[in-house]
């Protein structure tokens, strides 16, 4: 505002274009800084992270949502979760959106709400929040994309037998081995 009640070709628009430029190039450092921390912070407390694959460019169409969605800065947090997954040898997965917070996260049923129910409410009896069953569901499809078997791998990449009731050395008999590196 300041700059267009200046007069144009004046030496006071040009200070006021330079004063804007300068706050401009401020935020957008403090918004990428806080997007690089956050997603450094993210995969390195985590060994696969799972995210919705958002197509920020369509979400910004909405006119009164988009100035909120560009502050946030969902794409560049998403280039930096990638960049870190590779740097720190991360798994990081995104999903397809598509029923996310539809399909029961227990029963795999379809439950169709509005934007306006927080609540997923299913017939198997599973009442969750409706963001929980969403991250559920996306973990469970990533899991699915990695190729996670359920079994469990040790230090040493043997199986790892942890089944309620079996005995203690049927449990981990690899566990007396030494470390190969030592």
């Amino acid at each position: 505002r300041k700059v267009s009640r200046k007069k144009k070709g004046s030496a006071n628009r040009k200070k006021a274009i330079n004063r804007l430029g300068r706050t401009h190039l401020k935020i957008s450092r403090q918004r990428e800084e806080h997007a690089k921390r956050l997603a450094r912070c993210v995969i390195r407390s985590n060994d696969l992270v799972a995210y919705e694959d958002l197509r920020v460019k369509n979400l910004v169409k909405n006119h009164c949502l988009a100035k909120s969605i560009n502050d946030a800065g969902w794409y560049q947090f998403r280039e930096w979760l990638e960049y870190f997954g590779q740097k720190f040898s991360r798994v990081t997965v995104a999903v397809h959106p598509a029923y996310t917070s539809q399909n029961c996260s227990d029963c795999g049923e379809v439950v169709k709400k509005s934007l306006s129910t927080r609540t997923h409410i299913c017939k198997c009896g599973c009442q969750l929040d409706r963001d929980h069953n969403a991250a559920r569901n996306i973990l469970t499809r990533a899991l699915g994309t990695v190729g996670h078997t359920g079994t469990l791998l040790n230090a040493w990449g043997d199986l790892s037998s942890t089944l309620p009731g079996s005995d203690l050395v049927e449990q981990d008999g690899s566990l007396i081995q030494e470390s190969p590196l030592l």
